[in-house]
C-alpha cells in the first residue's frame, strides 16, 4: 500500500520502542506525517533517524499527562491515532497489589480513554479521521498472572465498540488490534523464561512469535482508505492463539 496515507497526520503514543516504534515507521513509510509520543527523547531521535526526512515530529510527553490532551486538542489536524501506549506485570490474582493494580488501570485504561478522546475531537471537528487502539489477545480471552492486564484489555475492546457508534456520525472509524504476545523490549525479559517462550509457543498454531512489523502491517491497513466501512471491530493478530 505503498503511498496510501500520503499528507495525513498521524499520532502515536508510546512511539519510542516496541510495537509502537514500528506503527510510527510503517505510517510514515506510507506516507504520513508522524507524531510519535514517547517520554524518552532519545528513543524519539532514533527513531526520526530510520524514518524518511522529515516525516516524524517527536512529542517527548506523559500520556498521562493533561498537557497531552490539550496538545493534541490544539492540532488544526489528525487523520490517525494509534493509540498504543500501555505496559504489564504479570502476578497472581491473590498477590496483586495497588501499586500494580493503580498503575495498569491509570495507563491502560484512563490514559488511552483520554487521548483517544483529545483526538477524537479532533477528528469530529475536521468530519473524518481513523483511530486504533492496540488491544490484546487478552481482551478476548483470559490468562494466568494475567487478570489486572485482560481486565484492561477488555476494557479497551469495550471502548473501542462503543466509540465507533458514537462517533459514526463524524465519519471517524475505531477499531483495535489484539495481537498475540510481541517479542518487544517490554517482553524481552518474558521470554528469557523458557516456560514462559514454551507456553507461548504451544498456544500459537502458526507457531511464530510476532514481530513489532505484524500488528504494523495491521494498524495500516485499519488506518488507511482500504478499511473505509470497517468500524467497531477488532483485528485479532495472534497466529490463531484465540481460535484454539
Amino acid at each position: 500500500m505503498s503511498g496510501a496515507l500520503d499528507g495525513q497526520v498521524a499520532l502515536v503514543t508510546g512511539a519510542g520502542k516496541g510495537i509502537g516504534r514500528a506503527c510510527a515507521l510503517a505510517l510514515a513509510a506510507e506516507g504520513a506525517h508522524v507524531i510519535a509520543v514517547a517520554r524518552t527523547p532519545a528513543d524519539l531521535d532514533r527513531l526520526a533517524g530510520e524514518a524518511p526526512a522529515g516525516s516524524i515530529e517527536p512529542w517527548a510527553e506523559d500520556v498521562r499527562a493533561d498537557a497531552l490532551y490539550t496538545r493534541i486538542r490544539a492540532l488544526p489536524r489528525l487523520d490517525v491515532l494509534v493509540n498504543n501506549a500501555g505496559t504489564n506485570k504479570l502476578q497472581p490474582v491473590l498477590d496483586v497489589d495497588d501499586d500494580t493494580l493503580d498503575m495498569l488501570i491509570a495507563l491502560n485504561i484512563r490514559a488511552a480513554f483520554k487521548v483517544a478522546q483529545a483526538a477524537a475531537s479532533v477528528m469530529a471537528r475536521q468530519g473524518s479521521g481513523s483511530i486504533v487502539n492496540i488491544s490484546s489477545q487478552m481482551g478476548h480471552v483470559g490468562g494466568p498472572r494475567r487478570t489486572v492486564y485482560a481486565m484492561t484489555k477488555h476494557a479497551i475492546e469495550g471502548m473501542t465498540k462503543s466509540m465507533a457508534i458514537d462517533l459514526a456520525p463524524h465519519k471517524v472509524r475505531v477499531n483495535a488490534v489484539a495481537p498475540t504476545v510481541v517479542e518487544t523490549p517490554m517482553t524481552a525479559p518474558f521470554f528469557l523464561d523458557p516456560a514462559y517462550r514454551e507456553a507461548a509457543m504451544a498456544s500459537i498454531p502458526l507457531k511464530e512469535v510476532l514481530q513489532p512489523e505484524d500488528v504494523a502491517a495491521a494498524v495500516v491497513y485499519l488506518a488507511s482508505p482500504g478499511a473505509r466501512l470497517v468500524t467497531g471491530t477488532s483485528l485479532r493478530v495472534d497466529g490463531g492463539a484465540t481460535a484454539i
